[in-house]
């Protein structure tokens, strides 16, 4: 293990990071080498944007069209997870609010989804690998350095799991946003199953950087200072789809999810006072330079409570022969960091979001790959911003 090396465009980098918090902090009260991939099929004119009602119609009838009913499925039967009730399809996608579920209780008890963040490196196309970098943890309160971090909960068959996500800028919503980006393993199990449920966002989860002991006893605010996000949409790759798991669906890990403000006409922007860009055409990893990725570890020896950052350039890792190249870092955060966003200060000095973790090595720790975000990442992030423009 070592510490983080000074390396050029590191200052830069977590300063930047540091500088888009917002400035007034939340309130007391809850409030590609090879770009071939591609978004998951899903038309927005036929989904429709719509009011609020018209969602909820639009899942009660997806729900009935599989023979589930809604309220049922809100007093529980989300957690039947047989395959002709497990929705799979892109067009698929449901995520019913339920009053109360995540409680601070219940987001403690949450694990991190490990067994699906490993893989074997391919042999063709990879750079060594890098030494480990100790992750570092974030100052507090979150809110002042790393206010578009924040932990994602959902369940899964195995449980209530945990993930990382990133506020991130809409196009057609500027200054509006309620748009989150994650990997693609946060919000669908790939090929054996499909949409996880009860997906919410929390961003600066833990504002104050408590520990496990201290948090069961802090008050819902500290837990999630500007409140819980219910997604309403998500959008993954059709790879992850298709082979989500298999070591050819890892460079296409990524998930654009679109969230509803708990209370209130704010969109999480507003709330939060901050979201940062995607950049779609960042430089292949060897020319990438110094990126930085946040992040919620949870799998030991981590506990899942505390945010973590780690810095390094960027280097090359091929999953499997004729997919594109990911990003890998040298960095010691576990499962639970998936999702989180990678950082990368640009030529005019904005920080952008370049990729999100997405695997580690087997059996350890010591480093991080995340994919390159193309034309198939870009295009999953127009489908949602297109979807609830108005």
């Amino acid at each position: 293990m070592r510490s983080i090396r000074l390396l050029p465009g590191l200052t830069a980098l977590a300063a930047a990071l540091a500088l888009t918090a917002t400035a007034c902090g939340p309130t007391e009260t809850p409030a590609a080498d090879k770009p071939a991939d591609k978004p998951a099929a899903s038309t927005p004119a036929e989904d429709g944007a719509g009011s609020g009602s018209d969602l909820t119609k639009d899942i009660a009838g997806k729900l009935k069209k599989h023979g589930v009913d809604l309220d049922k499925w809100k007093d529980g039967d989300w957690k039947n997870w047989d395959q002709d009730k497990w929705l799979r399809e892109a067009e698929d996608f449901v995520n019913p609010v339920i009053d109360g579920l995540w409680d601070p209780a219940r987001m403690q008890s949450a694990k991190s989804p490990d067994p699906t963040i490993t893989a074997q490196a391919g042999s063709s196309g990879s750079d060594p690998v890098p030494r480990p970098v100790q992750a570092q943890r974030e100052k507090t309160p979150y809110h002042r350095y790393a206010a578009p971090v924040g932990k994602i909960f959902f369940d899964s068959p195995q449980g209530s799991m945990v993930c990382s996500g990133t506020i991130v800028k809409d196009p057609r919503r500027p200054g509006k946003s309620n748009l989150v980006w994650t990997a693609g393993h946060c919000v669908h199990a790939g090929k054996k199953g499909g949409w996880y449920r009860n997906i919410t966002f929390v961003p600066a989860f833990n504002d104050l950087g408590k520990s496990p002991a201290a948090l069961r006893n802090a008050q819902p605010h500290e837990v999630y200072p500007y409140g819980q996000y219910w997604a309403d949409w998500a959008v993954t790759s059709g790879e992850w789809i298709k082979g989500g798991g298999t070591n050819q669906a890892w460079p296409y890990d990524y998930a654009v999810l679109h969230v509803q403000p708990e209370r209130g006409g704010k969109s999480l922007e507003e709330t939060v006072g901050v979201a940062l860009p995607v950049d779609f055409s960042a430089p292949a990893p060897s020319r990438a330079g110094t990126v930085g990725a946040w992040g919620y570890p949870a799998a030991p020896p981590y506990n899942g409570m505390i945010m973590h950052k780690c810095l390094d350039r960027a280097t090359r890792l091929t999953t499997a022969p004729a997919t594109p190249t990911m990003f890998r870092i040298g960095c010691t955060m576990t499962g639970g960091s998936s999702g989180g966003g990678w950082f990368r200060v640009l030529p005019n000095g904005t920080t952008a979001l370049v990729s999100n973790t997405s695997i580690g090595p087997a059996g350890r720790t010591g480093w991080l790959a995340g994919p390159q975000l193309g034309r198939g990442a870009k295009a999953a992030h127009d489908m949602v911003s297109k979807k609830f423009a108005r």
